[in-house]
């Protein structure tokens, strides 16, 4: 048991309160926690008097503050998902020698922040700051899979959700949970020639703590090299497993 009960709690409320869509009312929190209204209430003020929460008065409703903000911003300078990921992604493109990237989840979209060129490859359209339809990426795929029913159909509600680039790819709500479906299956992700003709991917999700996926990390080679996908995962899923291990600090 947690030596430091109210810590923790302050923390589930800020996990809480950046995963909703606004502001919240205290007995809300409360409820979704399972704390006491009471606890709930001191905890807030304290976190209001911090500067972590923000307290709507008018509304009675409590959401994230500027230091929420500004410990994120922290995260986003210090990118230390980042840092951990570059020397096992190198050590994949060693592995397999094909380009490796790591991605994170951006609403509908994946951001490529990492990407590990192999020597002699021609540069991908997953280059660093690059956003790509999730619904369509490997990386995509694996963290969606590992999302429940609700958050996909809240990203994915109808056929207006889904673009399209090489006229491959789920294009509805229906398909994609039967790509999701084999995701999970499979226990990775795959696409081939859905973001660019000629070329293939396989990723799995990094997870955290909470085993919420946090990242994908992929590798993407041509069509004619042969190579067999299941070949390929289980060094990708190796990578994300190491990765997953070293953000919860072990």
């Amino acid at each position: 048991m947690s030596q430091v009960p109210a810590a923790t709690r302050a923390l589930r409320v800020l996990r809480y309160l950046a995963a909703q869509p606004e502001p919240v009312p205290v007995e809300r929190i409360a409820r979704a926690l399972g704390i006491p209204r009471s606890t709930s209430y001191h905890l807030l003020q304290a976190m209001v008097e911090e500067g972590f929460v923000a307290h709507l008065a008018d509304e009675r409703r409590y959401g994230l503050g500027v230091a929420a903000f500004e410990v994120g911003s922290g995260y986003s300078r210090q990118a230390p998902l980042q840092r951990i990921a570059r020397r096992p992604l190198a050590a994949l493109v060693d592995r397999t020698g094909h380009s490796a990237h790591l991605a994170v989840p951006h609403g509908r979209d994946v951001l490529y922040v990492v990407e590990e060129r192999a020597p002699g490859r021609p540069p991908l359209v997953t280059d660093v700051g690059v956003r790509l339809p999730s619904h369509l990426t490997a990386s995509g795929r694996a963290i969606l899979a590992h999302l429940s029913a609700a958050q996909v159909r809240a990203l994915y509600p109808d056929k207006a959700a889904f673009v399209d680039r090489t006229g491959l790819g789920p294009g509805s709500p229906t398909a994609l949970r039967s790509v999701l479906a084999e995701t999970r299956r499979r226990g990775y992700a795959v696409e081939d020639g859905e973001v660019t003709p000629g070329l293939a991917s396989v990723a799995a999700a990094v997870l955290d703590h909470n085993d919420l996926p946090v990242a994908g990390v992929a590798i993407t080679y041509p069509v004619e090299a042969g190579d067999v996908p299941t070949k390929l995962a289980s060094a990708v899923v190796a990578t994300a497993e190491t990765l997953g291990r070293r953000l919860r600090g072990h």
